[in-house]
């Protein structure tokens, strides 16, 4: 087994993404989080490096801590977040905090399991990162194709802000402002959340998948922001995009994400930011 894997911030020192491998007797858990970007007017957790960087780390650090043999996937994420949660409550201005400011991130983590000779993949998502798998015999495949129903929202605000002459990326994100804390306040607030949040109001509501990889099995896990290269600017397939981070690596790959991004400016944004905080791991089974 060879695990690659990188996290590499939009912009100089800050990144709200973050990756995490945990190795046991027989297990290997890759956990890649994309913390989504404050809405806040202000840090109320950690104003060194943001409440939401604060989040995925204190995340993963917990999780670390309550990975055992046997127990789930969705008990480990409940028990972590719990941690989280008491820690959160003990700063000195968490009762400050509006529920839009309360960070949150996607989730997705793939357990390999590698018992009696026999190798089990277990995929927990939340949210919107992306898995695909290559194998010599099937080729790529998508594991979690989910579509966020927010994206089309966004995505008509958008045109309709650039329609009206707000091009500019920064302008365009405080045009979006109101909408953006209206779903981050629900997203926190949500009964059976989709997303990773701080204070959920119930059970998370994961999309799991259980198999078995074969031989010679790829995974690439990644957040949104490394999958820009297929989705927002075409540069890549899925499985263009597998095969060039297997022959060039996620450093080089990264790269060229960001040489694109910086190429392209404020006039080929589509999205609300003009780039993003970009992960990867990337996993081969022998």
């Amino acid at each position: 087994m060879i695990i690659e894997h990188l996290s590499n911030g939009a912009t100089s020192g800050h990144n709200d993404d973050h990756v995490a491998v945990f190795t046991g007797t027989g297990v290997t858990d890759i956990v890649v989080i994309d913390g989504g970007t404050s809405v806040a007017e202000r840090d109320y957790i950690d104003a060194v490096q943001g409440d939401v960087a604060w989040f995925v780390h204190a995340f993963t650090a917990a999780l670390g801590q309550v990975l055992a043999p046997g127990r789930s996937q969705q008990d480990c994420v409940s028990a972590a977040a719990g941690i989280v949660l008491e820690a959160f409550e003990h700063t000195t201005s968490a009762d400050a905090a509006p529920p839009y400011a309360w960070p949150i991130a996607a989730l997705t983590w793939l357990r390999i399991d590698e018992q009696g000779g026999a190798t089990r993949a277990s995929l927990y998502s939340l949210g919107d990162c992306k898995t695909l798998l290559y194998t010599p015999a099937h080729g790529c495949i998508d594991l979690d194709p989910f579509e966020n129903p927010q994206d089309g929202v966004l995505q008509a605000e958008i045109a309709r802000l650039r329609a009206a002459g707000i091009t500019d990326s920064t302008q365009r994100r405080e045009q979006m402002l109101p909408m953006l804390r209206a779903r981050r306040a629900f997203q926190n607030t949500s009964p059976a959340p989709e997303i990773l949040c701080l204070r959920p109001h119930g059970p998370f509501k994961p999309r799991v998948l259980s198999l078995d990889p074969g031989p010679a099995a790829r995974f690439l896990i990644m957040t949104d922001g490394f999958y820009r290269l297929v989705d927002t600017y075409g540069l890549y397939s899925n499985i263009g995009l597998v095969e060039a981070c297997l022959q060039r690596g996620l450093e080089t790959m990264v790269g060229e994400l960001r040489h694109h991004e910086a190429a392209a400016g404020d006039a080929g944004a589509h999205v609300v930011k003009a780039a993003d905080d970009a992960s990867a791991a990337m996993l081969r089974l022998d």
